[in-house]
């Protein structure tokens, strides 16, 4: 995700939601041990993840709610996760 896009959503979350609030990410990654160790590792232990392998078995959508103080604690967790090689950001 560049910039604009957390500008734009920055904005969005903003405008559509009260805060604190719990946020829903979503993350697609290849499905190896040590890229969702890095995802798990931005968040909490409180954090509840929710992992669904492809039919494949090559990839899994990662689903992960958080209580979030405000917008700008979404972004920063999204620039972490997008730093991570493989994954995709949603």
């Amino acid at each position: 995700m560049d910039t604009h896009n957390f500008d734009t959503l920055r904005e969005h979350l903003t405008q559509s939601m009260s805060w604190p609030s719990v946020y829903m990410f979503k993350f697609i990654a290849p499905a190896e041990n040590r890229i969702f160790a890095m995802l798990h590792d931005l968040f909490p232990h409180q954090a509840e993840f929710t992992n669904r392998h492809s039919a494949g078995g090559k990839y899994v959508s990662i689903t992960v709610k958080e209580v979030m103080l405000n917008p700008d604690e979404v972004i920063n967790r999204y620039q972490k996760a997008s730093a991570i090689e493989g994954v995709i950001v949603l």
